[in-house]
């Protein structure tokens, strides 16, 4: 077996398919970054996100995309995107509820 059907043997399915399918291996490693950055984003919009100022933002933006780039080298081996997509869902389903939650609430009151 040579070396890069190893590799692509033992990476997970997410980092796969980009390294496979893209036509570069620079592009696909932007690719990665970029869906991890923007799951991340999702997650921390859904989850953690309050009002702060364009600043703070910013910082907290700046901050996503230092911890994307170290999990982009961990989502080669590591289930970095499965995680963030399972937690995007989670929380979509926990907003939703409290949604509906709120929602009845005003409708009785």
């Amino acid at each position: 077996m040579d070396e890069q059907a190893f590799v692509y043997e033992n990476m997970y399915p997410v980092a796969r398919v980009l390294y496979q399918n893209l036509p570069s291996y620079e592009m696909a490693g932007y690719a990665l970054f970029a869906v991890i950055f923007l799951l991340s984003a999702l997650v921390y919009k859904l989850g953690f996100a309050k009002k702060l100022s364009i600043g703070k933002n910013a910082v907290i933006i700046l901050f996503l995309a230092a911890g994307g780039l170290g999990l982009t080298f961990l989502a080669f081996f590591l289930p970095v995107v499965e995680g963030l997509v399972i937690a995007a869902l989670i929380l979509i389903l926990y907003k939703i509820r409290l949604w509906r939650e709120k929602r009845e609430n005003a409708a009785s009151h």
